[in-house]
């Protein structure tokens, strides 16, 4: 029988994981980018979204190589994240604080795509 303390620990696992992955994305992202795309392609778990709602078009920026394309990829990925922001905003739950944080990750990452491959300001700096 799998305990509420056995899925605690395996959410946090994946999490962890999921963390590790982007990390491992991000330096790959910026110094090998030629081979990042091919890296993620591998990756099984990419058909396995935890979030569908919006993580197919985020993953789809993610992995786009042409910079043509990026921008639309990029604001698809944005459009999709608002959406389903609204959503959670309407929604009773307070069960969405995984979700949250995995958009503010997403968000965060669409902002370094923009800045790195588009040459788009960095709003952040001072």
């Amino acid at each position: 029988m799998i305990t509420e303390g056995f899925a605690a620990r395996a959410l946090v696992s994946s999490e962890v994981l999921s963390a590790r992955a982007f990390k491992q994305w991000r330096y790959t992202m910026a110094t090998h980018p030629a081979t990042a795309y091919s890296m993620t392609q591998q990756d099984s778990s990419l058909s396995n979204f935890r979030f569908p709602a919006w993580q197919r078009e985020y993953e789809a920026s993610i992995h786009e190589s042409d910079p043509k394309k990026l921008l639309e990829r990029i604001h698809a990925a944005e459009a999709a994240i608002f959406g389903r922001l609204q959503d959670l905003t309407r929604s009773d739950s307070p069960d969405h604080k995984a979700e949250q944080q995995a958009i503010a990750d997403a968000l965060s990452a669409l902002r370094v795509l923009k800045r790195d491959k588009l040459q788009f300001p960095d709003w952040q700096t001072q």
